[in-house]
């Protein structure tokens, strides 16, 4: 079953996402300039709220350069050596298992996507074969080896490299994936696509000029004593993401799992309330660039829930016109994104649509009219979340 999300939420005053300039990301489409907020910086927002919408510690996992450097802590509590021999002797497993390894700090050349278990289980493997690790890692200081190039592993190495890498019941891994170029085994494929949030309407980056004086400076030496220029812009978003419960599932409990019905009931709650946690957690999701400075912590105004057996279909294209100057900028964007989404069901037809959930903030009476044909409506964030969840058959 697919889950799609359809939202539409106005910023104030912010540069949510920055690019290399430091000025908010656009993107031009529909011929005009648009705000734009990266699917990156998105899921970053709502994997950090995981935790606060029903996922536990345990069903979450870290992305890190410092496998080595932790497993070493480890295995010194085990009284296996100190931390520093330790360490060495971490580095030398992960490059057993193929990954480059830093010559500076002993790290990992990249982030590393790992479940909770991941250290304890390179200190296991560290410990099992100590000996020789040790003796290796002590034969390459000796030739006095400048260069940390990757090798290939072992059969036997790559099975013990699966259970560090191991990402079953990995809620988040699960979710959003995880590539890992060393070793594609180890790679996931993402069970949730989360598009480029874009704004309805064009767009003008503009900035604020500020200054800031010296509180001790005389009163006969007025002056600022810096200057600078902050850039932001202002804007209405369509945001989208979608997710696939079946490759959800998957993910979480290997590829031979059963259907959600045959699902254990501990198994069956994991589920649930991952699914819940990204539903919540993306509707909730507000980057945090520039937060302290421009304070734009909204929430949004209308929500399009949707769940079907198959396909998936985006209404971007429902501004490729952009939304003019208009006084009722979000209730016009309302009308056109679910008018849009009526006229995709007329044409292409909608048999694998197993429901649709529309929910607003409606203080003027607006936005509830503007919902689309044949849905529930919520009056709330939680029937609009339960609703999807039934619906998607969970």
């Amino acid at each position: 079953m697919i889950i799609e999300l359809h939202l539409l939420q106005s910023f104030p005053v912010s540069n949510l996402n920055r690019d290399d300039l430091g000025q908010p990301k656009t993107v031009r489409f529909g011929g005009v300039t648009r705000a734009r907020v990266s699917s990156q910086s998105l899921k970053r927002a709502a994997r950090e709220l995981f935790t606060s919408h029903g996922l536990e510690t345990g069903d979450i996992g870290r992305r890190t350069k410092q496998l080595p450097e932790r497993a070493g802590i480890l295995l010194a509590e085990r009284g296996k050596s100190e931390v520093g021999r330790a360490q060495l002797v971490a580095q030398e497993a992960l490059a057993a298992f193929g990954f480059g390894v830093t010559e500076d700090r002993g790290r990992s050349e990249y982030l590393l996507y790992v479940g909770p278990a991941a250290v304890e289980h390179l200190a296991n493997y560290c410990e099992k074969h100590w000996d020789a690790l040790e003796k290796e890692q002590k034969r390459k200081a000796a030739v006095k080896k400048t260069s940390r190039a990757k090798i290939k592993p072992t059969q036997k190495d790559v099975i013990e490299a699966r259970k560090v890498f191991d990402s079953t019941r990995v809620a988040d891994i699960a979710l959003f994936g995880r590539m890992i170029a060393d070793n594609q085994d180890f790679s996931v494929i993402s069970a949730s696509q989360v598009a480029h949030s874009i704004s309805t309407h064009a767009v003008a980056n503009e900035f604020d000029f500020y200054t800031a004086m010296d509180d001790m400076r005389p009163a006969e030496e007025p002056a600022a004593d810096m200057m600078g220029t902050i850039d932001y812009n202002a804007a209405c978003y369509y945001r989208y993401a979608n997710l696939d419960t079946d490759c959800l599932l998957r993910n979480l409990f290997g590829e031979e799992s059963v259907p959600p019905e045959e699902l254990s009931a501990e198994d069956k709650a994991l589920l649930v309330r991952s699914v819940r946690a990204w539903l919540r957690a993306f509707v909730h999701a507000v980057p945090r660039g520039k937060q302290n400075s421009m304070a734009a912590p909204t929430v949004p105004d209308v929500l399009l829930g949707v769940t079907r057996t198959d396909g998936a279909w985006s209404l971007a294209n429902a501004f490729l016109s952009p939304v003019g100057d208009v006084a009722d900028l979000m209730g016009t964007s309302a009308r056109r994104m679910t008018g849009y989404f009526d006229q995709i069901r007329d044409f292409y037809g909608d048999e694998e649509l197993r429901g649709v959930h529309y929910g607003a903030l409606d203080s003027s009476g607006g936005l509830s009219h503007r919902q689309p044909r044949d849905c529930q409506e919520a009056k709330g964030i939680d029937a609009f979340v339960e609703g999807l969840i039934g619906s998607a058959g969970l």
